[in-house]
């Protein structure tokens, strides 16, 4: 493998900003104490995923409910019956039964 390809795909890893080749190759290892500071304040733990819109509020997590497709459900029967009686009073508005 090359040298830039390696260096790529581990240049993630160490915050360019904090860990400079002259902190890092300082034989005593004294120079990484900036380096330690900030992977110390980071969190420690699973990563929670965070969802959001309507599959993180209704159906994820502590608040898992089906309303959202109740809602779907209604929604779709109000429409369609509504078209369906407008279409039946046009038919009545010429035609007798």
């Amino acid at each position: 493998m090359h040298a830039s390809l390696i260096r790529r795909q581990l240049g993630g890893l160490v915050p360019p900003k904090i860990a400079t080749p002259k902190l890092v190759s300082g034989g005593s290892g004294a120079g990484l104490g900036p380096l330690v500071d900030f992977y110390s304040k980071l969190p420690k733990g699973r990563a929670v995923p965070r969802m959001s819109g309507i599959k993180g509020r209704f159906f994820n997590g502590k608040n898992a409910s089906g309303i959202p497709v109740v809602a779907v459900i209604i929604g779709i029967f109000g429409i369609s019956y509504t078209l369906d009686y407008n279409m039946h009073l046009k038919h009545h508005k010429n035609n007798a039964h």
